[in-house]
């Protein structure tokens, strides 16, 4: 499997030191080994969710997850559609509060200057959690959310003061052409918000780490994100992205 790593500056006067951030979006019960280096060298790992698969029952690579990374450093953790339909989430959920993992379950947590909420997927027809968002637009330092669907953005999260959205979900597209994604869940064919910055910056949507679906990628490798949050005077540059690639 081809993962790359792709790095994002984000300049702010929110923060007096720069904050550094892996964001393992899609893992879908799959393999991680591969960043575990990487994790070592970041203040915190951000899940913004679909950590299990729920096409397959099983939770063996989520489960190592839960107990590994969090010995190496903080992780946080919202939840996407697939933990919402998966047949036996209350047992999985038990796992996840009796690990080292926070569970941001539309909840906010305060991690130095970073101030971060997790807005929890919902089903097609219903409406998310809109009083997330208002606690975390108004908590102090850096406003960050973990959202898993890119969607969500223009309709619930925009009008709100939040710095920045963290998104997966959209497997960027599966297929690229052109430069653009084929077809994403929920956005359907030619969707808009697939990998990058959106909305000045202010959503950032993540490939994902692995496949969940029985189509194959093409020209769109998976993709661990590194998020750096700059001290404005640090750094004039915003929405900089840079990769590496792994096989």
């Amino acid at each position: 499997m081809e993962r790359k790593t792709t790095a994002y500056t984000v300049t702010t006067t929110r923060v007096s030191r720069p904050v550094t951030f892996a964001v393992a979006a899609d893992l879908h019960n799959g393999p991680f080994e591969d960043v575990l280096d990487t994790f070592r060298q970041v203040d915190a790992v951000l899940v913004p969710g679909d950590l299990l698969n729920r096409h397959r029952l099983g939770w063996e690579q989520a489960e190592r997850f839960l107990e590994e990374v969090p010995r190496i450093c903080p992780v946080f953790y919202s939840l996407g559609n697939h933990e919402r339909r998966y047949p036996v989430l209350p047992r999985w959920l038990e796992m996840v509060e009796c690990s080292g993992v926070t569970l941001l379950d539309n909840a906010t947590a305060q991690f130095g200057e970073i101030a971060l909420g997790g807005l929890t997927s919902v089903h097609r027809k219903d409406t998310p959690d809109r009083r997330v968002l208002a606690e975390l637009s108004t908590m102090p330092g850096f406003r960050l959310l973990l959202c898993h669907h890119p969607e969500y953005f223009p309709t619930h999260v925009t009008d709100f003061d939040i710095d920045l959205t963290v998104a997966g979900h959209a497997h960027g597209g599966q297929v690229q052409l052109f430069g653009r994604g084929l077809y994403a869940p929920n956005q359907g064919l030619f969707p808009r918000l697939t990998n990058g910055f959106y909305y000045h910056d202010r959503l950032l949507v993540s490939r994902g780490m692995t496949n969940s679906a029985t189509a194959p990628r093409i020209a769109n490798p998976c993709e661990l994100l590194i998020l750096r949050i700059q001290p404005a005077v640090a750094c004039s540059l915003r929405g900089k992205a840079t990769e590496k690639r792994a096989d």
